[in-house]
């Protein structure tokens, strides 16, 4: 039994850092999932009598100024901030995977300006690309995380570029041909799977970078409206509250940070390089 576990560990190249990388995340999927079981309190009902009481016991992360339980909002505000983060990155790839295999695999002209589009895009800081077009589109959750996601769509397709680029110039793409397979056969079957291998790494690292700039543009208002439970709205609602109810900022940032650090790290345990 053990060496049968020896070896499937082997044959997958699971590591002890790798399961230590992938648990954060698995916690935040769960806590975004099932909320009720980590807390039985509702996040919209609040108790006069308990506004602002500090944490304790009974109300973990304390209470905000509606009475509302803060450890409560935080863990169902998560699904709405990691659904958010997971939609943009997954808006990036739709976008950026066409981009990217058409600019390595197309001519000098159509790769030149997908490549030059590319370079605009990545002159303009993401968070003011992201506030343009939701000044187009209107606020709500969906319309940031499309904003979010396309922002980030240049990045993604200059990677998948050069990795389609590197793969094309490799022996077994040349044996391919040499063989008589044809070009969109080597296209599918080598050039595709091993470009966009790398491309997993960057997407989850990208969901760390997404939840920080949900979070940014929720904070100035412009995703859900209250009462929403989202990490960044909660900021923006506690921060006149700094000097006397520190803790309704201070948790709410520190949920943001832990999820941006377990992308990192989940990012680091999937990826595909030696």
């Amino acid at each position: 039994m053990n060496t049968a576990l020896a070896q499937w560990r082997q044959r997958h190249d699971v590591t002890l850092p790798r399961l230590l990388g992938v648990l954060p995340v698995l916690v935040l999927v769960l806590v975004a999932l099932c909320p009720g079981l980590f807390t039985p309190l509702d996040p919209l009902a609040g108790q006069t009598d308990e506004r602002l009481m500090a944490p304790s016991a009974t109300h973990w992360f304390g209470t905000d100024q509606f009475g509302r339980d803060v450890f409560s909002r935080i863990m169902h505000g998560s699904f709405s901030t990691l659904s958010a983060a997971m939609l943009a990155v997954a808006i990036s790839l739709l976008v950026a995977i066409p981009l990217g295999l058409a600019a390595g695999l197309g001519g000098r002209r159509l790769s030149g300006a997908i490549l030059a589009g590319a370079d605009m895009v990545l002159a303009i800081p993401e968070l003011f690309l992201s506030l343009s077009i939701i000044t187009l589109i209107g606020p709500g959750a969906t319309h940031v995380a499309f904003a979010v996601g396309i922002s980030q769509v240049a990045g993604f397709t200059r990677m998948i570029r050069t990795e389609v680029v590197r793969v094309r110039a490799t022996e077994y793409v040349e044996a391919a041909f040499g063989i008589g397979s044809t070009f969109w056969q080597v296209v599918w079957r080598h050039i595709v799977p091993n470009s966009l291998a790398p491309a997993l790494s960057l997407a989850t690292l990208r969901l760390g970078t997404a939840i920080l700039a949900i979070s940014t543009i929720c904070f100035l208002g412009y995703g859900p409206s209250p009462p929403t439970p989202e990490w960044g709205l909660m900021i923006t609602e506690g921060r006149n509250y700094l000097a006397t109810a520190w803790w309704l900022t201070t948790f709410p940032g520190l949920a943001i940070i832990f999820s941006a650090w377990a992308a990192t790290l989940l990012s680091r345990a999937i990826r595909m390089d030696p």
